[in-house]
């Protein structure tokens, strides 16, 4: 069986005296796809807050690649290979795209040439973003916005990509260009991703798929079940079956 790459075991966390999680445990092996399913306020940026540090467990523990990190810096993960591409993008809109760029690749960035290096692959593999690379970010379009957002997270060459509410406020076809994106980058770069989102078809692209609700994990599908579940999920959780 091969070892998780992350690994939480009966986490429960949350904001002051407010606990959201109530002890989930679930697991992400090297390379896979595990999409993080659930309504608003069901603790799915919350599990990745705690996850990559911004909050600390109450309970339990997070595990990355065999090293308890329940209590390590943020910037520390993203050094060992552990990014979080944030809810709302997190573009920061007066830097150009190439700015933005470079703000990712930090952890390398006393390595210029290897920056230099990182940023030609981005721009060769992604022609808009170099179309657009003296753009001010906050100019792009939305899916522009999300594309540059994953690719930033991407330039630290991380093993595992945590991505929160991808797309967030994208038009179908814009969220479908970024769910393509999402499995290119796992395909071409074996990358490991956890994705939260409220949009089923993020279920297409997933090797498992796990249910959250109120702070608590419901429900696993894999292979044929999640067909099963999108379409439970679009009748009862989502509302969004025709």
């Amino acid at each position: 069986m091969t070892p998780s790459l992350l690994e939480l075991r009966d986490v429960a966390s949350g904001y002051g005296d407010l606990r959201v999680l109530h002890g989930i445990s679930l697991t992400v092996a090297p390379g896979e796809v595990v999409a993080l399913m659930g309504s608003n306020g069901a603790g799915k940026t919350t599990t990745l807050k705690t996850i990559v540090g911004l909050l600390r467990p109450m309970a339990g523990s997070v595990h990355f690649d065999g090293a308890d990190i329940s209590r390590t810096a943020p910037e520390e993960l993203v050094s060992r290979g552990l990014v979080l591409c944030p809810e709302g993008r997190g573009m920061l809109r007066d830097l150009t795209v190439r700015q933005n760029l470079e703000l990712g690749g930090y952890v390398i960035s006393k390595d210029r040439r290897e920056l230099e290096s990182r940023l030609d692959e981005a721009f060769a593999a992604y022609p808009i973003l170099r179309e657009r690379e003296s753009q001010l970010a906050g100019t792009l379009s939305g899916g522009q916005q999300q594309m540059l957002a994953i690719v930033r997270a991407m330039m630290s060459r991380p093993r595992l990509l945590l991505i929160d509410e991808a797309s967030m406020g994208l038009s179908p076809v814009m969220a479908q260009g970024t769910f393509e994106l999402i499995a290119q980058v796992n395909r071409e770069q074996g990358t490991a991703i956890l994705l939260v989102e409220q949009n089923v078809e993020a279920l297409r692209l997933a090797h498992r798929a796990l249910v959250l609700e109120k702070g608590q994990i419901v429900q696993e599908a894999a292979g044929a079940e999640l067909d099963e579940l999108t379409r439970r999920l679009q009748d009862v959780y989502l509302g969004t079956s025709p």
